[in-house]
């Protein structure tokens, strides 16, 4: 089994999600994020999504609450590109944040293939 990783995300009304990434692919959802963050306030539309914030990020995992979950890195990744593809912006350049989503979401891709996890 590969290494994994897990990135902790908080949403704004304190709820906690589990991202499990490749170990080798957990900095780059964290950075990401950050780099999300960092540019939605300059977004003018009026369907930007919130984004829960990276808060951690970790290499065990042992969930206590058995209604918890960790989300899939690669399907956390492919609603975060679709959440974005679908805001309707005129005036801040969205091409580029999509451009950094995708390009971990064929890394992803890639690593899920190879590893003959898809």
């Amino acid at each position: 089994m590969p290494e994994m990783s897990y990135i902790l995300l908080q949403q704004e009304q304190g709820d906690l999600q589990f991202v499990e990434m490749p170990a080798s692919h957990a900095y780059q959802l964290s950075a990401l994020n950050l780099r999300l963050h960092k540019e939605l306030s300059k977004l003018t539309a009026d369907n930007v999504p919130k984004l829960p914030k990276a808060i951690a990020e970790f290499r065990a995992l042992d969930l206590l609450d058995e209604n918890q979950s960790p989300i899939g890195g690669l399907q956390y990744v492919n609603e975060l590109e679709q959440s974005f593809a679908a805001i309707r912006e005129g005036s801040y350049p969205l091409v580029s944040l999509l451009t950094e989503i995708r390009a971990l979401q064929a890394q992803l891709e890639q690593w899920y293939e190879d590893e003959d996890m898809l």
